[in-house]
């Protein structure tokens, strides 16, 4: 059991990571499940698309023995990076089977809200992830309150995130 972050920023240690960590810690303190992985997609983006790719095989594998996964991604053309696109094509039809999903996107205006659930959302659910929370979407000039966006969340999602507990227990 544990929970991984996939994060899809082309820049290295973003603030879209910190958010992901923010939201893996927050689940994590919730329902007693360890964090694991954290993957920044931006150090290991020179072999995204490399087949066969020993470094990647072995992320994915790690991905998809995760508990729960925090996927996160900032908005470009109203959708996630293709950085974060090219490591999904990575997996098999179902290749998320069984994996508890967290979306999270972030953005520079509130305009671009709902990417988060018509682009990321979709994704995790084609893979076969299950994503029993809300989305979350974080406006950039929001960050120093990040505490309390994340805390906000939690309590909405916390019905969900016991049953995660429990199911694991």
């Amino acid at each position: 059991m544990s929970i991984a972050v996939v994060v899809g920023n082309p820049k290295p240690d973003s603030r879209t990571l910190q958010f992901a960590n923010a939201v893996a810690d927050a689940v994590s303190t919730t329902t007693g499940v360890p964090r694991g992985l954290t993957l920044d997609l931006a150090t290991v983006a020179n072999g995204i698309f490399e087949w066969p790719n020993d470094r990647l095989d072995a992320l994915v594998e790690e991905v998809r023995a995760s508990t729960v996964l925090v996927v996160a991604s900032p908005t470009y053309k109203a959708a996630y990076t293709g950085l974060l696109k090219g490591f999904f094509d990575r997996f098999a039809t179902d290749g998320l089977a069984g994996v508890i999903a967290v979306p999270l996107m972030t953005g520079g205006a509130p305009v671009h809200a709902l990417a988060v659930d018509v682009a990321l959302r979709p994704l995790l659910v084609e893979l076969g992830a299950s994503v029993p929370t809300t989305s979350i979407y974080l406006v950039i000039s929001d960050l120093d309150r990040l505490p309390d966006l994340v805390s906000a969340w939690l309590e909405r999602n916390t019905p969900a995130l016991e049953r995660i507990a429990a199911h694991n227990s």
